[in-house]
């Protein structure tokens, strides 16, 4: 592994590790946002990379829609930016219209991590989110490890501790494009979930739980991305998948693959939700890695993860972090190739 200066923020240095794994993978993490800044990995044509990211931390603050980032205290939306725990109401800071969206204004997405561990093929970032930040009750101090394992998988461990009841969703935010298209309309996609949590549309979750069979929100077998379009039901998605349980730790989640690099992605989590966002409101007025145009469609997010507004819903899965106990989030990125 290697380290070096990318940037500053506000007089604060942010360094990026280098990180290479097998088979010649190589990934770029920012110790701001423990951001994933770059990630190449080995296709049937060669290196390829996978992500969307930035050029300078410049580009990051003024234009990043959460590339790459590690986003929470809460990631994804709270209903009217407020919750009620154990008889109080917190109100938190309200960053997209009256509701929370990642964390507020501050999250962990747009602040600096501190590198606390690292090895060859692996790193380990921290931060500490005092009582109150952005409205959250409890001293939190959260860790991501990333590791790059055989054979080529990426690993990604979020924990968390508490000395106060509090919510705690943390989840990656990397935006995938497998082949280095424009447009990842064409790639093919399957989630293995049979439900959604439908939403309002300021894209909070109504709090039913929908089947998605004979509805363009199937993708229970692999398909592509943009099968409606092309049947002109102009649908998007930004949406939350109830994933099906698995036996083991980690269940299969997601395949995503691109017939034109031969490549392949399957995200395993032990989360019990995923978040699909196909990146239909991209438009990043700066150049990307190597160069790229990043329009609409250019890249697209699978975020393991709590349900959204878990707080306010009841029957949603579990959320609430008690001190003494370990918050811990795994997923892996696992690439094959044909």
């Amino acid at each position: 592994m290697t380290i070096g200066r990318f940037g500053s923020v506000d007089g604060n240095d942010v360094l990026e590790a280098t990180l290479t794994g097998p088979g010649g993978m190589e990934m770029r993490v920012l110790t701001w946002g423990a951001v994933v800044r770059d990630l190449v990995v080995p296709s049937a044509n060669g290196p390829q990379r996978v992500v969307l990211g930035l050029n300078s931390i410049e580009d990051y603050i003024a234009h990043s829609p959460y590339f790459g980032a590690i986003v929470g205290r809460y990631a994804n939306r709270i209903d009217h930016a407020r919750f009620t725990l154990d008889g109080e109401t917190f109100r938190l800071d309200a960053n997209e219209g009256r509701n929370q969206l990642h964390g507020g204004s501050r999250g962990f997405g747009t602040r600096l991590w501190t590198i606390v561990d690292r090895q060859p093929s692996s790193v380990t970032l921290a931060l500490v989110s005092e009582d109150g930040d952005m409205g959250y009750p409890g001293r939190l101090i959260a860790t991501c490890t990333y590791s790059l394992e055989e054979p080529s998988t990426v690993r990604i461990v979020l924990e968390a501790t508490c000395d106060r009841p509090t919510p705690v969703n943390l989840t990656t935010h990397g935006y995938f494009n497998l082949d280095g298209g424009p447009d990842i309309s064409s790639h093919h996609l399957m989630i293995r979930a049979d439900y959604i949590t439908p939403t309002a549309p300021d894209l909070i979750p109504t709090g039913e739980i929908r089947r998605v069979e004979n509805t363009d929100y199937d993708f229970t077998t692999l398909r592509p991305i943009g099968a409606a379009q092309l049947m002109q039901h102009r649908t998007t998605y930004d949406i939350n998948y109830v994933l099906k349980e698995g036996d083991d730790e980690l269940t299969h989640a997601a395949t995503l693959a691109s017939r034109r690099s031969g490549l392949a992605m399957e995200l395993w989590t032990t989360e019990p939700g995923v978040q699909f966002y196909d990146g239909h409101l991209l438009n990043v007025p700066v150049p990307g890695l190597g160069g790229a145009h990043y329009g609409p469609h250019a890249g697209l997010c699978l975020e393991p993860q709590r349900f959204p507004d878990g707080p306010n819903k009841a029957h949603f899965p579990a959320c609430i972090l008690e001190p003494g106990t370990v918050s811990r989030q795994v997923s892996e990125l696992r690439f094959t190739r044909s």
